[in-house]
C-alpha cells in the first residue's frame, strides 16, 4: 500500500497529540492520587479536638483545595469508623435532619500521632529530594 506525503506528515503529529494527551491525563491522574494519598491524615487532622458533621468536614476540605466529593468521604468515614479510628453521635438540628457528628477515639489519636510524625518525616525527606527548602 501506498502512503502520501501528507499522510506520512500528518501521522507523526497525530502520535505526538495523542502522547501530549497521555501525559496531560496521567498528571491529573496522578495529582488526584496525591491528594487521595492525604485524605485519611487530612480528615483525621480536621477532627482533631472538634466533633464535625460530614458536610463542615467536606467543607474544609474545598476550602484548603482539596478537590473531594460526597462520594469519596462518606466511605472514607465508614471505612475509619470501622477501623476503630473515628466514633460518631448523632445530633438534633435546628435546620434539617439529625447530623452525625464525627470524632476521634483514643486509637485515631495515636494513630493521628503517627502519622503525624510520618508526615514530617515524608515532608523533610520529598523537600531534600526535590530540592525544596
Amino acid at each position: 500500500m501506498q502512503t502520501t506525503i501528507s499522510e506520512q506528515t500528518r501521522s507523526p503529529n497525530l502520535k505526538e497529540l495523542h502522547k501530549k494527551k497521555k501525559e496531560v491525563m496521567n498528571v491529573e491522574n496522578t495529582k488526584a492520587q496525591m491528594r487521595k494519598g492525604v485524605l485519611e491524615y487530612c480528615i483525621l487532622s480536621i477532627l482533631n479536638g472538634k466533633d464535625k458533621y460530614a458536610s463542615e468536614i467536606l467543607g474544609t476540605l474545598k476550602d484548603a483545595k482539596m478537590l473531594v466529593v460526597e462520594g469519596t468521604i462518606y466511605p472514607l468515614l465508614t471505612r475509619l469508623k470501622n477501623a476503630g479510628l473515628l466514633s460518631y453521635r448523632w445530633e438534633e438540628s435546628t435546620s434539617g435532619p439529625p447530623r452525625k457528628y464525627y470524632a476521634l477515639t483514643e486509637t485515631g489519636k495515636l494513630f493521628l500521632k503517627e502519622l503525624d510524625t510520618t508526615w514530617d518525616e515524608l515532608r523533610t525527606a520529598t523537600n531534600l529530594v526535590t530540592n525544596n527548602k
